[in-house]
């Protein structure tokens, strides 16, 4: 089976084509196909030497206090390359957290050596870069890989076709059909690659749990190495066995999950979650204008890396194949789940989680699932099938605002209409199904070019 070219491999062509370019650090979370995409965009050079740090003898390497040049020189002894070769050769240290020396060297290679391309790639790089007194700032670029998003997940199950579709926007009945049910189909399987391309051979469910609990206990495992005693080592494990069942909605520290923790000892851990990509924290912002503030102080939702794996940890993937619309399977949390998961996995080169909205007012339940920057304008987005008469919080925000532009994310098909609030505001509500999660940015523009206020 053909590897699927994830998204990821333009943006390296482009790194690769840049003079005097710096090492690459490809950051995700284990399991996200790091590896694989490397050994596929090493396809581009004529040598290649690719080095993994949880192996003894390649991580020994760093571990002798040798200049860059004596490395290089072994290094290309070792896999007969000419050094006068350099120029093009890909160097790719893999799991390069496992030995932080190898990290501050970079900077080295860079200064010494910059004909060489090399890419580190790393998991967990978040606890160990703070442990690094000299981390190679200013010398290294960063990119950023997620599970695959719904474009790649198409594509790996050979729907290359569909998937050029829908970015053409060919709107079609039999076309949004067959797109909602891919899309369904993602929101049940998720999207980490051996999943993915499991999936994509035998066509069959039933062998993907042991992937997951694979996947899952590797989480487990590693995070738990980064517990800063016995006491957070407790409290980790509870909240990752626990954790699933908040997904995508807002948690309290002090005592969550009916537990006797503190606030303190719960932030903490989630914290250690947060910073391994495994659980994240989406905090609400009570603003309805630029710029977007994060509001730390009010409860966050829980995020996870990937809804196929908290459909796992939930039990309830038999349940969704059997629903047509998904807008409600599990209290309405999985189609949001995904479609923020999509949002996060366009972050390339720097990270930045997503924003949802909630009311600043006492006794005030209003929420927006979602907020997206447009120019200087801040964007509401309902993720829902409801009619636009029961967009009561999206009303709310709409009369705050001084624009006129809400997007709802449905089940539906794409159109544009007018609406008013219950107080008369008149405001254009832009309808997308829940498939152009992708192209939310782009659509929202466009929307806005064509509609002036």
């Amino acid at each position: 089976m053909q590897l699927t070219k994830r998204d990821r491999y333009a943006d390296l062509l482009v790194w690769k084509n840049q003079e005097n370019k710096k090492p690459l650090i490809i950051r995700g979370a284990r399991q996200v196909g790091k590896t694989t995409l490397i050994k596929q965009f090493s396809k581009e050079y004529d040598y290649f030497i690719h080095l993994n740090l949880e192996k003894s003898k390649d991580a020994s390497l760093f571990k002798q206090n040798l200049e860059a040049s004596e490395l290089i020189d072994i290094l290309f002894l070792r896999n007969n390359i000419n050094s006068k070769n350099i120029d093009n050769t890909l160097l790719f240290i893999d799991e390069i957290q496992e030995e932080p020396r190898a990290i501050a060297q970079l900077r080295y290679f860079y200064e010494d050596h910059p004909g060489l391309s090399i890419i580190g790639a790393g998991s967990l790089l978040e606890h160990k870069m703070k442990d690094i007194s000299n981390f190679p700032v200013g010398r290294v670029e960063f990119l950023y890989l997620f599970p695959f998003n719904f474009r790649e997940f198409l594509i790996a199950n050979n729907k290359k076709i569909l998937a050029s579709a829908i970015l053409d926007k060919d709107w079609k009945v039999s076309l949004h059909e067959l797109a909602l049910e891919w899309f369904n189909r993602y929101a049940i399987i998720g999207g980490m690659p051996e999943v993915v391309t499991n999936y994509a051979v035998t066509n069959q469910l039933s062998s993907l749990p042991r992937i997951y609990e694979s996947i899952w206990t590797t989480y487990k495992e590693d995070i738990l190495k980064y517990a800063k005693n016995t006491s957070q080592n407790r409290i980790i494990q509870f909240l990752v066995d626990t954790a699933p069942l908040y997904a995508d909605q807002r948690i309290k520290f002090q005592n969550f999950g009916n537990s006797n923790y503190k606030s303190r000892e719960v932030s903490e851990a989630f914290k250690q979650l947060n910073d391994a990509k495994i659980i994240q924290l989406i905090y609400p912002c009570t603003k309805v204008d630029f710029p977007i503030i994060p509001s730390l102080r009010k409860s966050p939702r829980l995020q996870f890396l990937d809804t196929g794996i908290l459909n796992f940890c939930l039990s309830i993937q038999d349940q969704l194949i059997q629903l047509n619309d998904l807008s409600d399977a599990y209290r309405g949390a999985i189609i949001p789940h995904l479609i923020t998961q999509e949002l996060i996995s366009k972050n390339t080169n720097a990270y930045q989680l997503p924003y949802f909205w909630v009311r600043d007012k006492k006794q005030s339940s209003a929420e927006v699932d979602l907020l997206i920057r447009i120019n200087e304008l801040l964007i509401p987005i309902e993720i829902k099938s409801g009619k636009k008469g029961t967009l009561k919080s999206l009303h709310e925000f709409i009369d705050l605002s001084e624009h006129p532009y809400a997007v709802r994310l449905y089940a539906g098909k794409y159109s544009v209409e007018e609406g008013k609030t219950k107080r008369g505001k008149t405001y254009k509500l832009l309808n997308l199904p829940y498939y152009l999660g992708l192209k939310l940015e782009e659509e929202i523009t466009n929307f806005i070019k064509n509609n002036p206020f």
